[in-house]
């Protein structure tokens, strides 16, 4: 049996003679490795990306919003009419043992305006436990207290982005902003947290206490009457508790009966992460799927000029039957030589999916996550196709009578 390292160095040898030929034969090869390394990394990149915003929000995280209600008729969507009161927020922290934080929100988009500076944002009223919630640290400053929420006191706390619009290079701290012509003073400035799923600025915003903006801001057309509320569960493993504690609940607090529709609606945000995950899964799979075709057509092009090549040497097949080779060490021979160029290919592809990859990162600004195990799987895999597609034309060669081999000019 044929050494492999010794074939190995014939298969190179034989490759040498015609480089042109060998490098258009593995062209298949390279461009389906490196089009599934550049799919797969931009892939788990644009997951990652997704699962961080998602994360940024908050971990464990349960949003009760107003439902649905029908108004002359027409049945309009969620969110569409104010059923919630900060009363339900207590009660649910009171409640509900799997909730860990709740917070209740309003507020709307207006001008706050800081000496002739003013910018357009949206001002939220909440409880303190909000920032602990969406796992948002402060920067500076504090955050306003419980007593200065049942104060309806003016304090204020301000968003990365706000700061740089409306101070500059300005210490914000102890300044006085105001926000619809009432003075409102910074107490903390938060830390950067970056884009929402839906790509808003999360830093674009302003927090004041919840019965700040009810009461000295934009009023409210029912007493206590709110937008949101915003829930943490105490696990991840809790959040479905959670999530039917707050159902039962609110529909035990709003009275209502067993036929009737709900007034709110319950979202967990962690499911919106999986299915935005199992997406993205799907489609890099599908696009893997497509490049991976290029691997196939490599090898058909691979099956080709081996048979080409098998032609071109029978002569050279019928010298070494004749000096002793055996059937086996010619089908080995020619099987290295086929899964040789597919590594070459594979390798080539690798290199080339690599610099693809980050290229594609740079330039639109997703990150691209290049995978050890995917590169591995794909110069095997392009080995697998040089066997597979190399056993044809390195059996045929293998049958070749000697003497017929001698005879062929």
């Amino acid at each position: 049996m044929i050494n492999p390292l010794d074939g190995v160095k014939i298969a190179l040898g034989a490759l040498k003679v015609n480089v042109l030929r060998a490098l258009l034969t593995m062209l298949g090869i390279v461009i389906g490795v490196g089009a599934v390394i550049v799919m797969v990394a931009v892939g788990s990149g644009a997951r990652e990306m997704i699962g961080e915003q998602i994360r940024s929000i908050g971990s464990n995280l349960i949003l009760v919003i107003p439902g649905a209600t029908v108004q002359g008729g027409a049945r309009l969507g969620s969110g569409s009419v104010h059923t919630l009161k900060s009363t339900d927020a207590e009660a649910i922290i009171r409640e509900c043992s799997a909730v860990k934080l709740a917070a209740p929100n309003w507020g709307e988009v207006t001008q706050v305006v800081y000496g002739n500076r003013n910018w357009r944002t949206r001002v939220t009223g909440t409880w303190d436990s909000s920032f602990e919630i969406r796992e948002w640290p402060i920067l500076s400053g504090r955050l306003f207290t419980h007593e200065e929420d049942k104060q309806a006191s003016k304090v204020a706390v301000l968003g990365q982005t706000v700061v740089e619009n409306l101070f500059g290079d300005t210490y914000p701290l102890g300044k006085m902003v105001r926000i619809k012509s009432v003075p409102f003073t910074v107490v903390g400035v938060l830390d950067r947290k970056g884009q929402s799923p839906r790509g808003d600025d999360q830093d674009d915003a302003v927090f004041v206490p919840l019965r700040t903006s009810q009461y000295r801001l934009f009023g409210t057309p029912f007493p206590d009457e709110i937008q949101a509320i915003m829930i943490q569960a105490k696990d991840l493993a809790l959040i479905p508790d959670a999530e039917r504690q707050v159902d039962e609940l609110l529909i035990r607090r709003h009275k209502i009966g067993r036929n009737q529709e709900k007034d709110f609606t319950v979202r967990n945000l962690t499911e919106v992460l999986e299915t935005a995950q199992k997406s993205l899964h799907i489609m890099t799979t599908l696009l893997g799927a497509i490049a991976a075709i290029s691997l196939l057509v490599g090898g058909i092009g691979i099956m080709n000029i081996m048979l080409v090549s098998v032609t071109e040497r029978t002569r050279e097949i019928g010298i070494r039957m004749a000096v002793g080779a055996r059937s086996a060490d010619i089908l080995s021979q020619f099987l290295i030589e086929g899964v040789v160029l597919s590594i070459s290919g594979g390798l080539m592809g690798a290199i080339l999916g690599i610099i693809g990859a980050f290229i594609f990162a740079h330039s639109s600004g997703w990150p691209a996550l290049v995978d050890l195990m995917t590169i591995c799987v794909a110069i095997l895999f392009s080995g697998a196709v040089g066997v597979f597609f190399g056993f044809y034309p390195a059996f045929k060669a293998s049958r070749l009578h000697p003497i017929e081999a001698l005879r062929h000019e």
